[in-house]
């Protein structure tokens, strides 16, 4: 038996061991935008931050950033990544191997340096305007996160309220918010607000018109039917009219027509097309409402004003004039209320002044400003005196000049009188909106007209900015008025 034993044993084998092999951590697949390197700022910064959200999110590797990222490289941005290592390898530098780096290579390729002064600028002049109030927010946060930015909530938010529109601005100041966030929900509700009083304006005026409409619709209606009926009954009634003219003869001459004093007909049905005007001393006058078919609809509408306004004419007398220098506006407010139009324009590839002004009756140009851009003038075809523009005396006006200007799309040429001002450069008066049929909004200050078939809307200066501007012109005029007299004090009298 222990033989046996021992000769089973020999023949014994274990199993194996089982091997645990611990596996790889496979690597999840990244997919990038791809980018073409072309030379657009914000769009290679919208593809960078979608780049990192991406490494974030799948938890890439530093040494698996740069590859990746330079796999979605095409076009010109692939060609400018092959060119930048053969550099970096001919010169013994070390290849890019983080993405810091590659970050940094690329900000310098696509970002210009002046770029975030830029966006600063562009915070600092941002208002609502016709923007909405969310599209206001999400600019302003978009210029302060390129920036790079860091302010205050405070800061920020007095940032937002001082580029708000008035009608908006003025109901949330009074108000309690608690933080950003909050206010912009408070503008956004009185935004909604505005909406929906001007829709009801809309709406109520267009139904309005839509009864009227109705109401013309009708009457056109039972007009044409008596016009039918009144053909059918002619035939029939001219056998009765022999019989009846002696009887409607002492009827009609019983009626009296208020429009015009006659008798025999009603004031619907005059026929004298004539409107009696009644002025001062008991004195009266008429006119003839149609001379001819294309003014016929203008003086209608005339005559109906004048039945109901009340006619008023000029004040006869010495006039009172209250005289106020131009460069001397109120800067303390943005308002436009006491605020003429003041603007800047394009001459000969310099800025200059240029203001329009209703209360001229010609359009005018400094001579200062002939000078310095070397404009040739003509002799005026009508010579005159001015009176205003110089208190030592009269002044003859003798010169013009054609002045080509333009204020950004807007490119005209207009005819000035060249006179010694130091308000402006220019000045636009009536003659100029005589000619575009321009229409002046009191409030905003804008002018609108049509220029070559298209629709134009001139903005205004602030008023700081105005004050800017005549600052600018004054000390200029002082130095060169400075310079001048050196020279005088130079040249040797005779």
């Amino acid at each position: 038996m222990h033989d046996d034993s021992l000769a089973l044993g020999d023949h014994y084998q274990q199993p194996p061991r089982r091997v645990h092999r611990t596996p790889k951590p496979r690597e999840s697949r990244v997919d990038l935008p791809y980018f073409h390197g072309k030379d657009d700022v914000e769009g290679y910064l919208d593809w960078e931050m979608k780049v990192e959200q991406i490494f974030t999110c799948h938890q890439v590797s530093e040494e698996r950033k740069v590859s990746l990222a330079t796999l979605s490289f095409q076009g010109h941005a692939m060609y400018w990544w092959t060119s930048l290592v053969r550099d970096r390898r001919l010169h013994n530098e070390p290849p890019i191997q983080y993405w810091n780096e590659l970050r940094s290579a690329l900000r310098r390729r696509h970002i210009p340096s002046y770029y975030t002064r830029e966006l600063i600028n562009k915070l600092q002049r941002l208002h609502q305007k016709n923007m909405t109030v969310e599209e206001y927010r999400q600019t302003m946060e978009l210029y302060i996160m390129r920036a790079g930015i860091r302010e205050e909530e405070n800061i920020t938010i007095a940032r937002f309220l001082s580029g708000l529109s008035y009608e908006i601005r003025d109901k949330v100041e009074l108000l309690p918010y608690r933080d950003l966030d909050d206010l912009v929900q408070l503008c956004i509700k009185v935004e909604q607000q505005n909406l929906r009083k001007g829709f009801k304006v809309s709406s109520y005026s267009s139904s309005f018109s839509k009864d009227n409409y109705k109401r013309e619709s009708k009457k056109n209606d039972f007009d044409k039917k008596n016009t039918s009926s009144s053909k059918n009954l002619d035939k029939g009634k001219e056998k009765d009219k022999k019989t009846n003219t002696s009887y409607t003869s002492t009827k009609s001459s019983d009626i009296k027509c208020f429009k015009c004093l006659g008798r025999g007909h009603i004031a619907s049905q005059c026929p004298n097309k004539k409107v009696m005007i009644l002025r001062g001393q008991d004195i009266y006058s008429s006119h003839d409402e149609a001379t001819n078919s294309s003014s016929s609809s203008e003086d209608e509408e005339e005559a109906s004003e004048e039945e109901s306004c009340e006619v008023t004419y000029p004040y006869n007398g010495e006039l009172l004039m209250m005289r106020r220098v131009l460069n001397n506006q109120p800067s303390d407010t943005q308002s436009q209320r006491e605020n003429i139009f003041h603007t800047r324009c394009n001459i000969s590839n310099k800025a200059c002044s240029l203001i329009v002004d209703s209360g001229s009756w010609f359009n005018c140009c400094s001579t200062r400003m002939v000078e310095k851009l070397g404009l040739t003038t003509t002799p005026h075809p009508k010579p005159y005196q001015l009176h205003w523009l110089n208190d030592d005396g009269d002044m003859v006006v003798n010169q013009q000049v054609e002045v080509e200007f333009s204020i950004v799309n807007y490119q005209d040429k207009v005819t000035c009188d060249v006179v010694p001002m130091e308000a402006c450069h220019i000045l636009l008066g009536r003659p100029w909106q005589f000619d575009k049929q321009t229409h002046h909004d009191g409030l905003t200050n804008k002018i609108t007209f049509t220029h070559k078939g298209k629709k134009f809307v001139l903005h205004p200066l602030s008023p700081s900015q105005v004050k800017e501007d005549q600052v600018q012109m004054k000390t200029k005029r002082e130095q060169e008025k400075g310079k001048q007299k050196k020279i005088e004090k130079k040249t040797p009298k005779n």
